[in-house]
Protein backbone atom coordinates (compact mmCIF):
# COMPACT_ATOMS: atom_id res chain seq x y z
CA UNK A 1 0.00 0.00 0.00
CA UNK A 2 1.25 3.62 -0.74
CA UNK A 3 1.67 5.13 2.57
CA UNK A 4 0.55 8.68 0.99
CA UNK A 5 -2.96 6.59 0.44
CA UNK A 6 -2.59 5.74 4.81
CA UNK A 7 -2.43 8.81 5.65
CA UNK A 8 -4.86 10.34 3.86
CA UNK A 9 -7.40 8.29 5.46
CA UNK A 10 -9.87 10.02 8.13
CA UNK A 11 -7.96 7.89 10.77
CA UNK A 12 -4.83 7.86 13.67
CA UNK A 13 -1.83 6.30 11.90
CA UNK A 14 0.76 5.21 14.26
CA UNK A 15 4.12 4.15 12.81
CA UNK A 16 7.73 3.28 13.78
CA UNK A 17 10.85 3.68 12.36
CA UNK A 18 14.00 0.90 12.93
CA UNK A 19 17.68 1.08 12.10
CA UNK A 20 19.40 -1.76 10.23
CA UNK A 21 22.72 -3.30 12.05
CA UNK A 22 25.94 -2.32 10.41
CA UNK A 23 27.06 -3.66 7.19
CA UNK A 24 28.51 -7.25 7.71
CA UNK A 25 26.28 -7.94 11.41
CA UNK A 26 23.87 -10.65 11.36
CA UNK A 27 20.39 -9.49 10.78
CA UNK A 28 18.89 -12.07 13.35
CA UNK A 29 18.50 -9.82 16.12
CA UNK A 30 16.89 -7.14 13.61
CA UNK A 31 14.59 -9.86 12.79
CA UNK A 32 13.55 -10.69 16.14
CA UNK A 33 12.66 -6.61 16.75
CA UNK A 34 10.91 -6.45 13.46
CA UNK A 35 8.62 -9.28 14.50
CA UNK A 36 7.89 -7.47 18.23
CA UNK A 37 7.27 -4.14 16.37
CA UNK A 38 4.90 -5.88 14.18
CA UNK A 39 2.73 -7.27 16.86
CA UNK A 40 1.89 -3.70 17.32
CA UNK A 41 0.48 -3.24 14.20
CA UNK A 42 1.49 -0.11 13.22
CA UNK A 43 0.36 1.72 9.79
CA UNK A 44 4.25 1.04 8.30
CA UNK A 45 7.67 0.70 9.63
CA UNK A 46 10.15 2.83 8.53
CA UNK A 47 13.69 1.37 8.11
CA UNK A 48 16.95 3.97 7.85
CA UNK A 49 19.51 3.85 5.28
CA UNK A 50 22.63 5.35 7.04
CA UNK A 51 23.18 9.01 6.14
CA UNK A 52 26.27 8.22 3.75
CA UNK A 53 24.41 5.42 1.95
CA UNK A 54 26.88 2.32 3.24
CA UNK A 55 24.29 0.21 4.48
CA UNK A 56 21.95 -0.18 1.41
CA UNK A 57 21.89 -3.60 1.27
CA UNK A 58 20.57 -4.06 5.19
CA UNK A 59 18.11 -2.02 4.60
CA UNK A 60 16.34 -4.02 1.74
CA UNK A 61 16.67 -6.74 3.94
CA UNK A 62 15.06 -5.61 6.43
CA UNK A 63 12.65 -3.91 4.56
CA UNK A 64 11.56 -6.98 2.76
CA UNK A 65 11.53 -8.82 6.74
CA UNK A 66 8.87 -5.87 7.30
CA UNK A 67 6.41 -6.13 4.52
CA UNK A 68 7.20 -9.77 3.02
CA UNK A 69 7.62 -11.40 6.19
CA UNK A 70 5.58 -9.39 8.43
CA UNK A 71 2.64 -8.20 6.31
CA UNK A 72 3.52 -4.34 7.73
CA UNK A 73 3.65 -1.82 4.64
CA UNK A 74 7.22 -1.10 4.54
CA UNK A 75 9.20 2.50 4.21
CA UNK A 76 12.86 2.13 2.84
CA UNK A 77 15.25 5.14 3.67
CA UNK A 78 17.17 5.93 0.81
CA UNK A 79 20.01 8.58 1.33
CA UNK A 80 22.18 10.20 -1.89
CA UNK A 81 25.15 12.22 -0.83
CA UNK A 82 27.61 9.39 -1.70
CA UNK A 83 25.76 8.00 -4.45
CA UNK A 84 26.35 8.25 -7.83
CA UNK A 85 23.03 7.45 -10.03
CA UNK A 86 24.53 4.02 -11.17
CA UNK A 87 24.22 3.05 -7.62
CA UNK A 88 20.91 4.65 -6.22
CA UNK A 89 19.44 3.11 -9.82
CA UNK A 90 20.93 -0.39 -9.11
CA UNK A 91 19.42 0.31 -5.10
CA UNK A 92 15.97 1.12 -6.88
CA UNK A 93 15.76 -1.82 -8.57
CA UNK A 94 16.31 -4.29 -6.14
CA UNK A 95 13.49 -2.09 -3.94
CA UNK A 96 11.27 -2.78 -7.08
CA UNK A 97 11.81 -6.47 -7.27
CA UNK A 98 11.21 -6.82 -3.63
CA UNK A 99 7.94 -5.01 -3.91
CA UNK A 100 8.71 -2.21 -1.71
CA UNK A 101 7.26 0.95 -3.64
CA UNK A 102 7.62 3.54 -0.81
CA UNK A 103 10.85 5.52 0.07
CA UNK A 104 11.60 8.32 2.11
CA UNK A 105 14.12 10.29 -0.24
CA UNK A 106 17.19 11.79 1.88
CA UNK A 107 20.06 14.05 1.60
CA UNK A 108 22.16 12.27 3.82
CA UNK A 109 24.99 14.00 6.45
CA UNK A 110 28.00 15.41 4.18
CA UNK A 111 30.85 13.12 5.96
CA UNK A 112 33.55 15.48 6.84
CA UNK A 113 36.44 16.19 3.95
CA UNK A 114 33.82 14.69 0.85
CA UNK A 115 34.09 16.17 -2.37
CA UNK A 116 30.56 16.97 -2.25
CA UNK A 117 28.20 16.80 -4.55
CA UNK A 118 30.42 13.92 -5.64
CA UNK A 119 30.75 13.33 -9.50
CA UNK A 120 27.64 12.28 -11.09
CA UNK A 121 25.78 12.47 -7.67
CA UNK A 122 23.09 14.39 -5.96
CA UNK A 123 23.40 17.54 -4.44
CA UNK A 124 19.75 17.82 -2.93
CA UNK A 125 17.37 15.16 -1.81
CA UNK A 126 14.97 17.24 -4.30
CA UNK A 127 17.43 15.86 -7.18
CA UNK A 128 16.90 12.28 -5.77
CA UNK A 129 13.17 12.45 -5.81
CA UNK A 130 13.13 13.49 -9.52
CA UNK A 131 14.79 10.75 -10.41
CA UNK A 132 12.83 8.11 -8.03
CA UNK A 133 9.70 9.69 -9.50
CA UNK A 134 10.60 9.37 -13.26
CA UNK A 135 10.55 5.17 -12.32
CA UNK A 136 6.54 5.90 -12.10
CA UNK A 137 5.82 2.96 -9.66
CA UNK A 138 7.35 4.60 -6.04
CA UNK A 139 5.51 6.26 -3.72
CA UNK A 140 7.96 9.21 -2.34
CA UNK A 141 8.29 11.44 1.21
CA UNK A 142 10.62 13.42 2.73
CA UNK A 143 12.03 15.52 5.48
CA UNK A 144 11.15 18.03 6.98
CA UNK A 145 12.24 20.44 10.12
CA UNK A 146 9.96 22.01 12.11
CA UNK A 147 12.94 24.42 13.47
CA UNK A 148 14.38 25.03 10.34
CA UNK A 149 16.85 22.83 8.50
CA UNK A 150 20.26 23.52 10.11
CA UNK A 151 21.50 24.26 6.77
CA UNK A 152 19.00 26.87 5.52
CA UNK A 153 19.22 30.87 6.48
CA UNK A 154 16.05 30.92 7.46
CA UNK A 155 12.57 28.71 8.26
CA UNK A 156 10.73 30.29 5.36
CA UNK A 157 14.18 29.51 2.97
CA UNK A 158 13.59 25.84 4.05
CA UNK A 159 10.12 26.15 3.11
CA UNK A 160 10.84 27.12 -0.37
CA UNK A 161 13.40 24.19 -0.81
CA UNK A 162 10.07 21.79 0.77
CA UNK A 163 7.90 23.61 -2.70
CA UNK A 164 11.06 22.04 -4.86
CA UNK A 165 10.30 18.69 -3.06
CA UNK A 166 6.75 18.28 -3.76
CA UNK A 167 7.32 19.72 -7.34
CA UNK A 168 9.75 17.05 -7.72
CA UNK A 169 8.04 14.10 -6.34
CA UNK A 170 7.21 14.33 -2.58
CA UNK A 171 3.70 13.09 -1.76
CA UNK A 172 4.53 13.49 1.80
CA UNK A 173 6.79 14.42 4.87
CA UNK A 174 8.09 13.07 8.19
CA UNK A 175 9.25 15.81 10.73
CA UNK A 176 12.28 15.87 12.33
CA UNK A 177 12.17 14.67 15.99
CA UNK A 178 10.69 18.44 17.83
CA UNK A 179 9.73 18.58 21.64
CA UNK A 180 7.64 21.32 22.16
CA UNK A 181 4.23 21.13 20.41
CA UNK A 182 3.60 24.17 19.87
CA UNK A 183 6.66 24.55 17.63
CA UNK A 184 4.95 21.97 15.16
CA UNK A 185 1.92 23.80 15.24
CA UNK A 186 2.98 27.25 14.08
CA UNK A 187 4.92 25.72 11.50
CA UNK A 188 1.94 23.59 9.91
CA UNK A 189 0.30 27.04 9.79
CA UNK A 190 3.26 28.12 8.15
CA UNK A 191 3.37 25.10 5.57
CA UNK A 192 -0.19 25.96 4.94
CA UNK A 193 0.37 29.80 4.52
CA UNK A 194 2.41 28.86 1.82
CA UNK A 195 0.45 26.52 -0.17
CA UNK A 196 2.05 23.16 1.25
CA UNK A 197 -0.88 20.31 2.33
CA UNK A 198 0.68 17.29 1.40
CA UNK A 199 0.44 14.48 4.92
CA UNK A 200 2.84 15.99 7.51
CA UNK A 201 3.44 12.78 10.14
CA UNK A 202 5.03 13.85 13.28
CA UNK A 203 8.24 12.65 14.46
CA UNK A 204 8.21 11.94 18.09
CA UNK A 205 11.39 10.68 19.68
CA UNK A 206 11.26 9.24 23.53
CA UNK A 207 14.16 10.43 25.34
CA UNK A 208 15.61 7.46 27.16
CA UNK A 209 18.98 8.87 28.86
CA UNK A 210 21.06 12.13 29.24
CA UNK A 211 23.70 11.25 26.66
CA UNK A 212 20.82 10.59 24.35
CA UNK A 213 19.70 14.18 25.33
CA UNK A 214 22.60 16.51 25.24
CA UNK A 215 22.88 14.60 21.60
CA UNK A 216 19.63 15.26 20.26
CA UNK A 217 20.43 18.79 20.68
CA UNK A 218 24.07 19.06 19.84
CA UNK A 219 23.15 17.35 16.30
CA UNK A 220 20.08 18.61 15.27
CA UNK A 221 19.93 22.17 17.39
CA UNK A 222 16.71 21.16 18.52
CA UNK A 223 15.22 22.94 21.27
CA UNK A 224 13.69 21.30 24.46
CA UNK A 225 11.22 23.40 26.19
CA UNK A 226 11.89 24.70 30.05
CA UNK A 227 9.78 21.86 31.16
CA UNK A 228 11.25 19.00 29.49
CA UNK A 229 14.82 20.76 30.89
CA UNK A 230 14.07 20.36 33.80
CA UNK A 231 13.08 16.30 33.74
CA UNK A 232 16.22 15.82 31.94
CA UNK A 233 18.34 17.56 34.51
CA UNK A 234 16.47 16.50 37.66
CA UNK A 235 17.18 12.74 36.19
CA UNK A 236 20.27 12.96 34.43
CA UNK A 237 22.31 10.82 36.90
CA UNK A 238 19.26 8.02 37.10
CA UNK A 239 18.94 6.19 33.44
CA UNK A 240 15.71 4.31 35.01
CA UNK A 241 13.65 7.13 36.07
CA UNK A 242 14.75 8.99 33.11
CA UNK A 243 13.54 6.64 30.83
CA UNK A 244 9.84 6.48 32.54
CA UNK A 245 10.05 10.12 32.37
CA UNK A 246 11.29 10.17 28.38
CA UNK A 247 8.04 7.49 27.76
CA UNK A 248 5.87 9.60 29.95
CA UNK A 249 6.80 13.33 27.98
CA UNK A 250 6.17 10.87 24.38
CA UNK A 251 3.30 9.96 25.10
CA UNK A 252 1.89 13.40 26.45
CA UNK A 253 3.30 14.92 23.20
CA UNK A 254 1.55 12.37 20.94
CA UNK A 255 -1.62 12.65 23.30
CA UNK A 256 -1.72 16.62 22.70
CA UNK A 257 -1.39 16.11 18.76
CA UNK A 258 -4.01 14.05 18.45
CA UNK A 259 -5.93 15.65 20.69
CA UNK A 260 -5.71 18.86 18.28
CA UNK A 261 -6.38 16.41 15.29
CA UNK A 262 -3.13 15.85 14.05
CA UNK A 263 -3.72 12.08 12.94
CA UNK A 264 0.12 11.14 11.51
CA UNK A 265 2.70 9.54 14.55
CA UNK A 266 5.74 8.46 13.63
CA UNK A 267 7.71 7.24 16.60
CA UNK A 268 11.41 6.91 16.49
CA UNK A 269 12.13 3.65 18.58
CA UNK A 270 15.87 3.30 18.58
CA UNK A 271 15.01 -0.54 18.37
CA UNK A 272 14.13 -0.60 21.30
CA UNK A 273 10.60 -2.66 20.95
CA UNK A 274 9.78 -2.15 25.11
CA UNK A 275 9.87 1.75 24.33
CA UNK A 276 7.42 1.46 21.66
CA UNK A 277 5.16 -1.48 23.43
CA UNK A 278 4.97 1.05 26.60
CA UNK A 279 4.32 4.14 24.70
CA UNK A 280 1.24 2.02 22.63
CA UNK A 281 -0.20 1.02 25.07
CA UNK A 282 -0.84 4.61 26.78
CA UNK A 283 -2.55 5.27 23.82
CA UNK A 284 -3.78 2.22 22.09
CA UNK A 285 -7.64 3.59 22.94
CA UNK A 286 -6.49 6.65 20.98
CA UNK A 287 -5.42 4.42 17.76
CA UNK A 288 -9.19 2.97 17.73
Amino acid sequence: MKISDILNKNKVSFSLEIFPPKRGMELTGAKNIIKELASLDPSFISVTYGSTGENSDNTIEMAKEVQLVNNITALAHMTCVSSDRKKVASVLDSLEDSGIHNILALRGDIPEGMDFPRQDGYRYASDLMKEIKDRGTFCIGGACYPEGHPDSKTLEDDIENIKIKINNGCEFLTTQMFFDNNILYTYMYKLLRSGIDVPIVAGIMPILNSRMANKMCELNATAFPQSFRMIVEKYANDDESLKQAGIAYATHQIVDLIANGFNNIHLYTMNRPDVARSIYNNISSLLK
